[in-house]
């Protein structure tokens, strides 16, 4: 069933879907605007370090196999045909496609070493390809790439898995829509950002309405089981009247998803980002209004608000597994699958083994010497501690759920809750007093006011934040 208005103020709006509830409040979240993780992972990629190597690593993964756990696969495919100046993506941009060719030829290798140190009776429930743009290597690698893979993991033949993959309409004609669920792939997620072309123009990524169309009426036609679109408000000469029309014509298509991404404007951090033109970027006011535009638009056609940017549909996976209590969320975005462990192969890409992070080499240079070489290309991560490991459960609980049960906590973790958040517990007062949670002797329940700011609800029990003094993440809206 589709949002239902409960309530409409000045810069204030209220949605319902059965018993949830999203509010846009501007003062709130001025008061809250701050620099913060996305919490893809806790702890965050800044606490990694190369006193975890590829040896720390291999000995965790055969550990794992005794857990029986199922696998998780992402692939990173960092080549772009052409370069989108807000991208902040690890990529490589050309035009020569052969390019790609030494590159698979490494990540078949990697794949190699991976497999050997799982076991085969561990079922992938979870593949991802991303990028760069995946779509950028030809029919024939592709094909290469997924065999060699079942080669060394055992794919699931069934349509099962969770197998997805991002493309650029650009990079994706019908017949490679048909291409990519022949090979196993059966949830899709498009790149769009905008449609106007006066905002295309300006970040470089000129994408017709008509093409971005085609590849998701393809999709439906091939019987993806979820398509989602991406889009990012923020940008150079973005409104509420030009992004409403982008936001019209999305909703006409009915994707069963969509990630409405807050772009962060980082050029000391991100070159490609110092080629677009400051002065154009919409005033704050303005971004808020934007993300207020999303907001009602979305809800009034019926997508549930997920968190962290994400909406989906009542009957989608997201949000069934967000009702159901077993919604998740790692470097992928938010995922049905909890219960994996991650591995991460090619350059930059990061796993999540047993209670541990670990990152591969980002250069294409460096990726290729480890793997000449017989080796894994792990070259830092971290091994988790118990502290961290409570502190990600609690974050990912409240993340996900925008609820925590602190019995619940207590069990798996042998704690009492009251005493060893005692501090935690005194900051969340006062969050609680503006109206973004409700404390409890049971747990926290975030309110309708605090959902758009679970960013800051959840730095609150982030160990690692409280020592650190410099700027390293974007602000949370």
């Amino acid at each position: 069933m589709p949002f239902q208005p409960v309530g409409i103020q000045t810069l204030c709006y209220s949605y319902i879907l059965m018993d949830t509830s999203v509010v846009f409040d501007s003062e709130l979240i001025r008061k809250y605007d701050q620099a913060g993780p996305r919490y893809t992972s806790y702890p965050t990629a800044v606490q990694f370090h190369e006193s975890f190597g590829a040896a720390d690593y291999q000995a965790l993964a055969l550990a794992s196999n005794a857990s029986g756990k199922p696998l998780s696969l992402y692939f990173h495919i960092p080549f772009c045909d052409t370069v989108c100046f807000y991208c902040a993506c690890n990529k490589v941009v050309t035009r020569n496609r052969a390019r790609a060719a030494p590159y698979l030829q490494r990540l078949h290798r990697e794949i190699a070493l991976q497999g050997a140190l799982f076991d085969r009776s561990r079922p992938v429930t979870q593949l991802h390809w991303g990028g760069g743009t995946p779509t950028f290597i030809s029919a024939a690698e592709m094909r290469q790439l997924m065999a060699v893979t079942a080669g060394h993991f055992q794919l699931l033949s069934d349509d099962s898995g969770e197998y997805s993959i991002e493309i650029d309409p650009r990079e994706a004609d019908p017949a490679t829509i048909t291409l990519l669920r022949e090979l196993g792939f059966n949830r899709l997620s498009i790149g769009v950002q905008d449609f106007d072309p006066l905002v295309q123009e300006a970040v470089n990524r000129i994408q017709s309405q008509e093409i971005t169309l085609a590849a998701l009426e393809a999709a439906r036609r091939e019987d993806f089981k979820s398509i989602s679109i991406d889009l990012i408000y923020g940008l150079p000469w973005q409104t509420v009247d030009r992004f409403q029309r982008t936001l019209d014509a999305v909703i006409a298509a009915g994707p069963d998803r969509l990630a409405v991404f807050n772009y962060a404007h980082l050029p000391e951090l991100f070159k490609t980002q110092r080629q677009i033109d400051a002065a154009a970027l919409p005033s704050p006011a303005e971004k808020l209004a934007i993300l207020q535009a999303v907001i009602e638009r979305l809800g009034a056609a019926g997508y549930v608000y997920i968190g962290m940017d994400h909406f989906a549909r009542p009957d989608d996976e997201l949000a069934l597994a967000q009702q159901a209590g077993t919604l998740y969320r790692n470097f992928q975005g938010y995922s049905t699958h909890a219960d994996c462990d991650l591995v991460g192969l090619g350059a930059t890409s990061i796993g999540m083994v047993g209670d541990s992070y670990s990152q591969n080499r980002r250069t294409l240079e460096e990726y290729d010497a480890c793997l000449d070489a017989g080796q894994l290309a792990v070259f830092r991560g971290v091994r988790l501690s118990a502290d961290d490991c409570l502190r990600r459960e609690v974050i990912m609980r409240l993340i996900c759920h925008f609820a925590l049960d602190f019995v619940t906590i207590e069990a798996h973790h042998a704690i009492c809750f009251a005493d060893y958040f005692a501090t935690e517990l005194k900051e969340l007062a006062g969050m609680q007093a503006d109206g973004l949670l409700r404390l409890s002797d049971n747990g926290i329940q975030v309110q309708p006011g605090g959902r758009l700011l679970i960013r800051n609800i959840c730095m609150i029990f982030d160990r690692y934040l409280r020592r650190q003094t410099a700027r390293r993440f974007s602000r949370v809206i």
